[in-house]
């Protein structure tokens, strides 16, 4: 069985890999995003599916790691690969120096104070003229990149998928998970509870940051209302819960299913496919509360390693 698995991933990556070859411009823009979101969706995971920690400010990760890659490419003229990888390090810098106090807070106050971080953050951003261009935005020299971009996000989106399945199946996993289900307990049995989740939350800040270069390369203008948008959260959020969270293969599924929904959607209802959307996110919350394959893990008995 893992075996057939293992073919079937192998074939799937290949397939992807040469699909530029014979790709549209649209359907390389499609996939790209598509990786985008499942890359974000598998980060949010990493915290708060294992953790129960609800993040609602995780796009302060993508906005951070949006500027950090434009400046450094605009304004010092890195290329675009290093200069992503030292954005995640940036957002990685910022989960460091906001995570130790805001993970001490519990429930509805850590998600509060994430919250209040993006807004913080993009108030910084604006107010920052001289840096970050302010309300006017920042504009990067023009590169035409998009297959480029595509494998890049794609192998992000590999890698942290591969990252969830290495965490969900230690050791660590396991007690990041033994927090969610009762933290006290935990500590009762002799876990750094805050420690684990300072290490879970800086793993899952540094892909938005990576990520969050990649978009910004790849649409060549960043402003602060298109970075730090509260619908990036939302929706990585959604796409995370819909397929199941604290699972290696949910936010992947979850991703797949409502990018794939909303682009059918918004082509046919241009100005309906938001409520439609949100219809449905009510309805799997309240018929699938623990997502897609939380559902067939309890009704089949399939291991958490799902």
């Amino acid at each position: 069985m893992r075996r057939a698995v293992a073919a079937a991933l192998a074939v799937a990556l290949v397939l992807l890999a040469l699909y530029p070859l014979v790709a549209t411009g649209y359907g390389i823009r499609f996939m790209l995003q598509l990786f985008m979101w499942i890359a974000l969706a598998q980060s949010w995971n990493l915290i708060s599916g294992l953790t129960g920690y609800v993040s609602f400010g995780h796009v302060a990760f993508f906005g951070t790691g949006a500027y950090a890659g434009a400046i450094l490419i605009a304004t010092h003229g890195w290329h675009w690969i290093p200069a992503s990888l030292m954005a995640g390090v940036a957002a990685v810098i910022l989960a460091l120096i906001i995570g130790y106090p805001c993970l001490r807070l519990k429930g509805p106050y850590f998600a509060i104070s994430m919250l209040g971080l993006n807004e913080v953050m993009r108030v910084l951003v604006s107010y920052f003229e001289g840096l970050t261009g302010g309300g006017l935005g920042l504009s990067l020299p023009t590169l035409y990149a998009s297959v480029a971009i595509y494998y890049a996000t794609g192998l992000a989106a590999v890698a942290v998928t591969a990252g969830a399945h290495l965490i969900i199946t230690s050791r660590f996993g396991l007690r990041l998970m033994t927090i969610r289900e009762d933290e006290i307990a935990a500590e009762a049995m002799g876990i750094d509870t805050a420690r684990h989740k300072l290490y879970a939350f800086l793993l899952s800040a540094f892909v938005p940051g990576v990520v969050g270069a990649f978009f910004a390369r790849d649409q060549g203008y960043i402003e602060p209302i298109s970075v730090f948008p509260l619908i990036t959260t939302i929706t990585m959020i959604v796409m995370a819960l819909f397929g199941g969270k604290g699972t290696i293969w949910g936010p992947v599924l979850g991703a797949v299913t409502l990018f794939v929904f909303q682009e059918l959607v918004w082509v046919r209802f241009l100005y309906l496919h938001e409520i439609l959307f949100g219809a449905l996110i009510v309805g799997v919350v309240l018929v699938m509360p623990r997502g897609v394959l939380g559902v067939l893990q309890q009704r089949y008995r399939l291991p958490r390693t799902v």
